[in-house]
């Protein structure tokens, strides 16, 4: 997993105590390349649970998995950090954030943008008020996903593009208007690619935030790298690139002026290798 290498920056406060898999092979070679001393299979969560080694487990099983092994956990009274996207369903995200309130456990969402740093800039750009008043809010992001044996494509197992990566978009747009959506219309596209059989290919979105606040998105896994988006209010608008992306530096771009004026423009980018946007 990409994931297990960036346990090292929290040795400070937290210990990487167990690996659990259905693959003993997999297993072996990841316990030995990140020396962790308790390895085991799902059929001996319940051992391990009760065994008092761990405080707090990470899932990042396939989506339609998240309720039952956060619930598992939470009955364990273990701290829970469940991959995005949170569930497959609303009844599945309530079962699971009433399951750690009652046997009072956290539960966090592994969602990174809300700490990484260019995000956070645009989204105090959009609440200085120097784009006016917030007015519209429109986005892409798209990828080929060419292995028709990818997850992403298994419609049985939580996968499409709006689960996966529409709800980047989304809480974006929800971010820079700092307020839920009141209503929600939805398209999807499929071409004659045998590899959207089971998933649409492409979701398009539009988002009512009400008081003049309208979004749109568009989500693909049939179609070039995109990950973009657009944030306008009354005075000017904000655009960024690599805007969900986490391998390519994230850059923005803020205009001001009528269009039949000059119109003043501030280009903001990032060194390669960081997440920091100044």
């Amino acid at each position: 997993m990409a994931v297990l290498p960036a346990f090292g920056h929290a040795r400070s406060n937290s210990e990487l105590a167990a690996l659990v898999s259905g693959d003993r092979k997999k297993l072996t070679v990841l316990g030995r390349r990140y020396k962790v001393p308790r390895l085991c299979s799902y059929d001996d969560l319940d051992e391990l649970y009760e065994s008092g080694e761990i405080d707090a487990v990470y899932i990042a099983l396939p989506n339609t998995m998240h309720e039952a092994y956060t619930v598992q956990a939470a009955r364990a009274g273990l701290h829970v950090l469940c991959e995005k996207p949170m569930a497959v369903s609303t009844a599945s995200c309530r079962r699971m954030i009433e399951a750690c309130r009652r046997h009072r456990v956290k539960l966090m969402i592994a969602y990174r943008l809300h700490f990484e740093r260019a995000t956070l800039e645009a989204i105090d750009v959009a609440r200085s008020g120097k784009l006016g008043e917030p007015r519209f809010f429109s986005s892409q992001f798209s990828m080929q996903v060419k292995d028709a044996a990818n997850i992403r494509l298994d419609h049985t197992r939580g996968g499409g593009p709006l689960l996966d990566i529409g709800i980047y978009c989304v809480n974006a747009a929800r971010a820079l208007f700092r307020a839920e959506p009141v209503a929600v219309q939805a398209t999807e596209a499929t071409s004659r690619d045998p590899r959207f059989r089971e998933v649409p290919e492409a979701v398009a979105c539009a988002l009512d935030f009400g008081r003049g606040r309208v979004g749109s998105f568009i989500c693909s896994f049939g179609a070039g790298d995109t990950a973009a988006f657009q944030f306008v209010g009354t005075k000017g608008s904000l655009h960024m690139e690599s805007a969900y992306e986490y391998t390519t530096p994230p850059s923005f771009e803020m205009r001001w002026g009528a269009q039949d004026q000059a119109s003043i423009q501030e280009e903001r980018s990032v060194r390669p290798g960081t997440s920091l946007l100044l």
